[in-house]
């Protein structure tokens, strides 16, 4: 018996929307994760890029819980000195909300080239539309 190997060719992807309305950040993010890198599917093999395409709607609207809104702090470092850039979600969400999606996201993906290749398929929106509707995506609720 030989063990099986997904080839990049032979994967069928699939579109999915995520609804992110008063859904916790976390919970979205790990799903997203999930579909992108194709750990639902049977075929999965950790070194082929087997997943799915995920849109993530209504971005500004994902909630975190606790005091994570004011106390949570992101950290950006320019590469010049004394130019360490700290948000907290509450500016971050003011300025560009679908960031935080996107962010949490990537830090559940694999950081090499496999992973860039994975979060291409990611596509973050704020608002209800989405403009992929000629991909024809299934709905992905989350329990």
């Amino acid at each position: 018996m030989k063990t099986f190997s997904a080839k990049a060719h032979e994967v069928e992807r699939k579109w999915y929307v995520i609804d992110a309305e008063d859904k916790v950040l976390g919970q979205v993010a790990v799903e997203a994760a999930t579909l992108l890198r194709g750990k639902h599917k049977p075929i999965f093999t950790a070194h082929v890029d087997t997943g799915d395409y995920v849109i993530i709607t209504n971005a500004e609207k994902v909630v975190l819980t606790g005091n994570k809104e004011n106390e949570k702090i992101y950290t950006h470092y320019t590469g010049y000195v004394g130019n360490q850039k700290v948000e907290t979600p509450s500016k971050v969400r003011a300025r560009r909300p679908e960031l935080l999606l996107e962010r949490a996201v990537r830090g559940m993906i694999p950081h090499n080239k496999l992973g860039d290749a994975i979060y291409k398929k990611l596509k973050v929106v704020v608002g209800p539309e989405h403009g992929h509707e000629a991909q024809q995506p299934e709905t992905y609720e989350i329990g």
